[in-house]
């Protein structure tokens, strides 16, 4: 399961930006991608920018890199406090819902996954990430009022995915990483696991991602109640899997850009082939990309990763 979209840009002739603000663009380059990789699963891409955008805050595109925000939504408790929580659909997310309402019904052979950032990652897109980490030991109850605010979006934003025909959502909280394990479970695992009560069924699953967690915050994440979980390359796989039941399954963690857009293709076979059979005794491992492969990725690494994982 990489998290493969942007790279399928190529294969389409478009652009990171077209992809980010139009679903056809999106869903051709997805549907390519899996026409040519077969891949088992069909997703939304990975834009930590849209949610926040939606809260009003300012965001910087170009044509070949994934959008970013721009300056400080909010920077004080009254900014806070002022804060609306945006109605989903109002601005790009409805790009990324559409999308998954395309190729969950154009797809039918591959399970379709939505994305989205998590609660505390959008805090500090929000409020700023320096900032919001400082306060989490400065002014907690500030922080708190923020994640209620962004957590009450994002439940609605997951919900929406389910109903566009999603099976999963992505939530991506990578700003917890920079956290201690003690900071995870109060200002992140909480309210992912309000999400994941309030969403999760039928067949509807979250699945968490941190591309920046190491073996010791994996406690703290198993608390948010995701049965799935995604790492990037800092965690020990192999560590990781002794420490988890057999039910949580998880997911990871070839770099992204050291691997699939840095390495030759003969290195990415080795790699990809190495961790394979590195966890070959555990049913409990999907093997991805640490985080979103970046749309540089060169075309003869994801058919170099997709043979060696046969």
């Amino acid at each position: 399961m990489p998290v493969l979209t942007f790279p399928g840009a190529h294969l389409t002739g478009t652009t990171v930006q077209a992809m980010v603000t139009n679903i056809d663009a999106q869903v051709a380059a997805q549907r390519e991608l899996h026409r040519r990789f077969s891949t088992p699963f069909v997703m939304s891409a990975m834009d930590l920018s849209v949610e926040a955008e939606e809260f009003g805050a300012t965001i910087l595109m170009s044509d070949w890199e994934i959008p970013t925000v721009t300056g400080r939504r909010v920077t004080d408790a009254a900014g806070i406090r002022n804060l609306s929580v945006p109605t989903v659909g109002s601005r790009r997310t409805a790009v990324y819902l559409g999308t998954v309402t395309q190729l969950a019904a154009s797809v039918p052979d591959a399970i379709p996954l939505g994305g989205m950032i998590g609660p505390f990652s959008l805090a500090g897109r929000l409020f700023g990430v320096s900032e919001a980490l400082a306060e989490t030991a400065g002014e907690p109850e500030l922080i708190h009022k923020l994640l209620e605010k962004t957590t009450a979006f994002l439940t609605s934003y997951a919900r929406a995915f389910r109903q566009a025909g999603a099976r999963g959502v992505i939530v991506a909280e990578p700003t917890a990483g920079l956290m201690s394990p003690n900071s995870v479970r109060e200002f992140s695992s909480p309210y992912i696991r309000r999400i994941v009560q309030e969403v999760e069924g039928d067949g509807f699953q979250i699945i968490l991602h941190n591309c920046g967690a190491r073996i010791g915050h994996l406690e703290a994440k198993l608390e948010a109640g995701a049965r799935i979980l995604h790492f990037g390359q800092p965690m020990d796989i192999l560590a990781a899997l002794m420490k988890v039941p057999e039910d949580i399954v998880l997911c990871g963690n070839l770099d992204p850009s050291a691997v699939f857009v840095g390495a030759p293709a003969q290195e990415v076979h080795a790699k990809t082939k190495a961790l394979c059979e590195a966890t070959a005794s555990r049913r409990n491992f999907v093997i991805s990309s640490g985080c979103d492969i970046p749309a540089q990725a060169p075309m003869p690494n994801l058919e170099a990763f997709f043979t060696a994982v046969g």
